[in-house]
C-alpha cells in the first residue's frame, strides 16, 4: 500500500492553494449566491441561443440577488457574461487551462476571471453557492457538467436546485430521458429534477423562486 502523502506534498500545496485563492477572491467580493450557466464554446454571436444567453445575464444583474458564473470560455458563456457585465451586475468566469488552450472571455467582474488547473475545483466552485443550474445547448463539457449535477442532486449530495435545459428540441434530441426511465435506467420522478425553457424570460422564471428574497449577489470587494 503506498503511503499517505504529506501535508508537503507540492499536488497537494497546489490543491490547497487553488481552492483558496478562488474562495477568498469570491469571500472578497461577497459573493454568496451564483447562478451557474453552461453551453457551448462554439457559438458564435450570430447564434439565437447567443443573444438568448446575454439577456439572461441581464436579468441575472438587473435582479441582483445572485451572482452570474460560468466556466469562463467563449460562445454561451461568453454571451451569458456579457449580459451580467453590461448590465452592471457581478459576472464570474471559471476557465481551465487545456491543450489546446481554451481562450477566456473578457466580460468579467475585475479579479473575478479565474483559472484553473484542477478541473475537480473548478466543479467544487461551480456548485458551491450555485442556487440554480442552466444549461444551453453544448458539447461534452456541458454534458459533464449536468449529469455531474443532477446526479448530486439525485443522491442528495447537494441541497435541490433548479436545472434548467435551454432548448427543449435540442435536449429531447441529445438525451432521450424518457426512454432511459422507462428502460429503468433512473426513476420516473427523477424526470421532475430538471425542466426545460425556450426563452430567456422561462429560465428566469424557472430559477428565480430559488433566490434568497434579500440577500444580494455582492456589493463589490469588501474593505479591509
Amino acid at each position: 500500500m503506498s503511503k499517505i502523502k504529506s501535508p508537503r506534498d507540492p499536488r497537494a500545496i497546489r490543491l490547497a492553494r487553488e481552492y483558496l485563492r478562488a474562495e477568498a477572491l469570491l469571500r472578497a467580493h461577497r459573493v454568496r449566491h451564483t447562478i451557474l450557466v453552461m453551453g457551448s464554446t462554439s457559438a458564435s454571436r450570430r447564434d439565437p441561443y447567443y443573444e438568448m444567453a446575454r439577456e439572461f445575464g441581464r436579468i441575472v444583474a438587473r435582479d441582483g440577488r445572485a451572482a452570474l458564473m460560468t466556466g469562463g470560455g467563449p460562445g454561451i458563456m461568453e454571451a451569458a457574461n456579457r449580459g451580467a457585465f453590461e448590465a452592471g451586475g457581478i459576472s464570474i468566469g471559471l476557465n481551465i487551462r487545456l491543450a489546446p488552450r481554451q481562450r477566456p472571455n473578457r466580460y468579467h467582474t475585475p479579479r473575478l476571471g479565474l483559472s484553473f488547473r484542477y478541473f475537480a475545483l473548478r466543479k467544487l466552485h461551480f456548485l458551491l453557492r450555485a442556487r440554480a443550474f442552466v444549461a444551453f445547448p453544448g458539447g461534452f463539457g456541458t454534458f459533464d457538467e449536468l449529469f455531474e449535477t443532477l446526479t448530486l442532486v439525485q443522491t442528495r449530495k447537494i441541497r435541490p436546485l433548479p436545472v434548467v435545459l435551454v432548448g427543449e428540441a435540442y435536449w429531447r434530441r441529445a438525451v432521450d430521458f424518457g426512454f432511459l426511465a422507462k428502460a429503468g435506467m433512473i426513476r420516473r420522478r427523477d424526470l421532475r429534477l430538471f425542466r426545460y425553457a425556450d426563452t430567456a424570460g422561462e429560465i428566469w422564471r424557472a430559477v428565480a423562486g430559488a433566490l434568497p428574497r434579500r440577500a444580494p449577489a455582492g456589493r463589490g470587494p469588501a474593505k479591509s
